[in-house]
């Protein structure tokens, strides 16, 4: 892939955004690689963590400048065709039934800063800023609105979307946007090491049902997603990983799953 590097090392599948000359930014070859590579990761049995990276000083400026000028020329149906594969693209990652890390060593800006609100775990470096700049160019993040609602609520969604300033690291982590902050010269480390600590804990299937219940719950009323949760609860119970986990547990044996 030559916008990405992909590589596959202890269950953990690394993505990593390689247009480091053009800031990492995004354009429709970049998101259906992206979208090639968690389609990969996600149907190989022998990875259990995606962790989503770039080379170079920023993870993400956001849209390609060579895009943007090819933007003012499209058509709606050219319009509609590109936010349809983002849309996808999105999807994949919100609903992948692994877990995924987003690990940040620069700025993530606008479209990159959507990629990065789709992931379940945002580390990041001190020194990198996040916003969603879309409406100081007169555009409007309107794809990741709906994922980031979810994420941080609307006081903080409104904040961030409709002025487009950037916020610092730790901002970010106070607004609930991003989890868990790391020196430079420790993140790679801090997320090998959380990856393989989750590798070895929880049951794959679990992690699996539960994302598919969090992602469904807050679509439906409250009785709605009770009967979903007695759904997934019974589905559960009557995997093989439950009963090697409640098996272990009875016998006071570690599982290393």
């Amino acid at each position: 892939m030559e916008l990405l590097e992909y590589n596959i090392s202890e269950r953990i599948a690394n993505i990593t955004i390689d247009r480091p000359e053009k800031r990492n930014a995004l354009n429709p070859d970049l998101v259906s690689a992206l979208a090639n590579a968690f389609k990969a990761a996600i149907h190989d049995e022998n990875v259990k963590v995606i962790v989503l990276k770039a080379n170079g000083e920023v993870f993400s400026a956001g849209a390609d400048l060579d895009y943007l000028k090819h933007l003012q020329n499209n058509t709606d149906e050219d319009n509609l065709k590109d936010t349809g594969l983002l849309k996808d693209l999105f999807l994949l990652i919100y609903r992948s039934p692994k877990l995924v890390i987003a690990q940040v060593e620069g700025h993530a800006i606008a479209g990159g800063c959507g990629l990065i609100s789709v992931c379940d775990l945002i580390f990041s470096v001190p020194e990198a800023k996040f916003g969603y700049t879309e409406v100081r160019i007169g555009f409007i993040p309107a794809l990741v609105t709906c994922f980031l609602l979810r994420r941080m609520g609307e006081g903080r969604a409104k904040e961030l979307l409709l002025i487009g300033e950037l916020i610092d690291a730790q901002t970010a982590s106070d607004y609930g946007l991003i989890n868990f902050i790391s020196p430079k010269e420790e993140i790679t480390a801090a997320v090998q090491s959380y990856a393989q600590k989750f590798i070895q804990s929880v049951s794959a299937n679990s992690v699996a049902l539960g994302k598919a219940l969090i992602n469904s719950v807050q679509d439906l009323s409250l009785e709605d997603s009770l009967n979903l949760a007695v759904i997934m609860n019974v589905e559960t119970r009557s995997s093989a990983d439950c009963k090697k986990g409640i098996s272990a547990f009875l016998n006071k044996e570690r599982l290393n799953w």
